[in-house]
């Protein structure tokens, strides 16, 4: 993990395992892809088209092919920058944090930020990748108040405040803090790149302070837009992928929009990495994402109609998918999936209601429901009893794991459970053997969840049968996800099934943001995460000390660059979180199937999979991924 110094600076060296040195100019092999260009758009040769130095790869592999796969909807085709993942600086495999788009970084205290970028870099059309690219943004995107009215984004705030901003050269930029900003250097790896720098070249003509504003208010009219804002927003689009035209520094760049039923992502002939035999990657020339609906996923993957498939595919589709293998000729990687628990429960600390108030705050009430639940049972019949039982906490793979975090209060122990509902008060029952709250109701606990996952309502079904044991009855509500959010934001809530923790194998660098009182988005405690997210504008200030305590590590965490501290840090909220019961986790460890065609090499047979920090395939490199009979291939397609 990142070395506890006072001063870091990790160069080209380091990065994502690249060799010594880079393949010699006049070894370049070009890609077959581009040998058929017309005239007019024939490219510079690729030792023109790279940085100086470009990243060494250690793979091995040969051009050509392409790749199919799916999407639900056309709007998914965004997450192509999660699982592809360029980013200034990313994670490797080890978790270390390397640069990737920039040569090298320097990070002293976790206040100075100095980033350089690679000489001769360029955007996807040939334009050159500069600091006048983060100078663009930060002066013309995140602090115009028409294209950005919150201004920059709240991880570049350290106690409201904005960092200094300086171009050093048209290579090098730097960022400034008064006090450390130690989430700045994970957000920038994280699952959604927040894109601090843009293809400046391309975008101005879209700017009212860089073109006429009256041509771009009346372009902005003809598109059916508010203003030349709303125009450049729609233009700058590096998440969504709407607009073929802008220029990107992923390895393959879109070539279509929407409306279609296919989208094609064709390789970029200026991106940055090569492999030590001097072929630029990625190796497979072209992306291709077809739109259909998700319940037909694993059975389009058991047809053998894909050549790579995951998202949209869980643990119950496995039987189906392996049934396929032989005759369609693909293989099912099972990789473990990096979450907190596979359901956890939310009792509510801020809903309306003030007698399920009370008892959702009461830690003997949570304490009791967890050890009302029959995980065995769970495991069995959710995750073949492959899973891990236990709270939603961090897995054994993460450097600050604690095997007794896992287990705290989450034993089977229903007579135990009686007694703390006993104790709560909650004697009282109906003629159903159902406790009655303090003003007569039935306790009956209204657990919500978005329906999308089988695996959710299911357990909470079994989870029904287990409370029944104790005198609590279970009412599963599903509902649209919007409004389960707007529902719990607004305090209507009483209890809330979802997954647990997103990010499962934290290193000390990562920020515990997801174990605060701190976002409106946890179930657990959305109006405490308004009052933080909004300065006390809106929501509720935390009110429990146990929770307070969680604010006050993190703070702890936020105000230091010494990562001995922040690990301690860290194992403070993971206990608290243990003894306090704030979310009940039921079974971790489910397995997510990967679907690959056979002749598709690069991947890992086993890893672990996650949206953060791996950025679900992101840090295994797709790039890398390439077919052993390319050719074969591509007479296929």
């Amino acid at each position: 993990m990142m070395l506890d110094i006072r001063k870091t600076t990790l160069a080209l060296a380091l990065a994502f395992g690249c060799l010594a040195g880079p393949a010699l100019a006049q070894d370049y092999k070009e890609p077959p892809f581009f040998a058929d260009l017309p005239q007019d758009k024939k490219l510079p040769p690729m030792a023109e088209r790279l940085p100086t130095p470009p990243i060494v790869v250690g793979s091995s592999g040969q051009y050509g092919g392409d790749i199919v796969t799916l999407v639900p909807r056309p709007r998914d085709i965004r997450y192509i920058s999660t699982y592809t993942y360029t980013r200034l600086v990313g994670y490797d495999r080890n978790l270390d944090l390397q640069p990737d788009l920039l040569e090298k970084f320097e990070n002293e205290d976790d206040r100075v930020f100095t980033f350089t970028l690679r000489a001769g870099h360029r955007w996807s059309d040939g334009s050159l990748f500069t600091a006048e690219d983060f100078r663009y943004y930060w002066e013309d995107v995140a602090h115009n108040l028409d294209l950005s009215p919150a201004g920059p984004p709240e991880f570049m705030l350290v106690d409201g405040k904005p960092p200094r901003f300086e171009v050093l050269d048209e290579r090098t930029v730097r960022y400034t803090w008064d006090q450390p900003n130690p989430r700045f250097l994970p957000q920038l790896a994280g699952p959604l790149d927040p894109g601090i720098y843009r293809a400046s070249a391309y975008l101005k003509q879209f700017h009212a302070k860089y073109a006429d504003k009256t041509a771009l208010e009346e372009k902005a009219k003809e598109q059916k837009l508010k203003s030349w804002a709303a125009l450049h927003n729609r233009m700058d689009d590096m998440k969504e992928q709407t607009n073929p035209n802008l220029p990107t520094l992923m390895p393959w760049r879109v070539t279509n929009a929407a409306p279609a039923n296919r989208f094609v992502f064709e390789r970029n002939p200026y991106y940055h990495r090569v492999d030590a035999e001097g072929r630029q990657l990625p190796y497979v020339d072209r992306i291709l994402m077809d739109v259909s609906a998700s319940g037909l996923f694993a059975a389009k993957a058991n047809a053998g109609e894909e050549d790579l498939l995951f998202r949209g595919l869980s643990m119950g589709d496995i039987p189906v998918l392996k049934q396929g293998e032989k005759a369609k000729g693909y293989k099912t990687l099972l990789w473990p999936y990096a979450r907190g628990t596979e359901l956890a429960l939310y009792p509510n600390l801020n809903t309306v209601d003030p007698v399920w108030r009370k008892l959702n705050r009461d830690v003997r009430f949570r304490r009791a429901l967890s050890l009302g639940i029959d995980r065995r049972t769970l495991n069995n019949a959710l995750l073949f009893g492959l899973g891990i039982e236990g709270n939603n906490t961090i897995v054994a793979e993460s450097p600050l794991f604690m095997p007794e975090l896992r287990t705290k209060y989450a034993g089977y122990d229903p007579a135990q459970a009686s007694r703390l509902l006993d104790e709560i008060g909650l004697t009282k029952r109906n003629g159903a053997g159902i406790r009655l709250l303090p003003d007569g109701r039935e306790l009956e606990i209204i657990v919500e969840t978005d329906g999308e996952s089988s695996l959710v309502v299911d357990g909470l079904t079994l989870i029904g049968e287990f409370w029944r044991e104790v005198g609590v009855r279970l009412f599963v509500k599903p509902q649209d996800r919007t409004v389960l959010r707007n529902r719990s934001y607004a305090g209507l809530t009483m209890m809330v099934a979802a997954p647990g923790l997103d990010n499962a194998i934290p290193t000390a660098i990562m920020p515990p943001t997801e174990l605060a009182p701190m976002r409106q988005d946890n179930y657990a405690w959305p109006k405490w995460g308004q009052y933080v997210e909004t300065k006390g504008k809106m929501g509720e200030p935390v009110d429990v000390p146990e929770a307070e305590r969680l604010l006050k590590s993190y703070e702890t965490w936020m105000t230091t660059g010494n990562r001995e501290v922040q690990r301690a840090a860290w194992r403070e909220m993971l206990q608290n979180h243990a003894e306090n019961q704030w979310t009940i986790g039921t079974v971790a460890g489910a397995l997510q199937p990967i679907v690959v065609r056979n002749g598709l090499k690069g991947l890992p047979a086993k890893a672990l999979y996650s949206w953060e920090p791996t950025a679900m395939l992101g840090i295994y490199r797709l790039d890398e991924v390439h077919w052993n009979k390319a050719a074969g291939k591509e007479a296929r397609r």
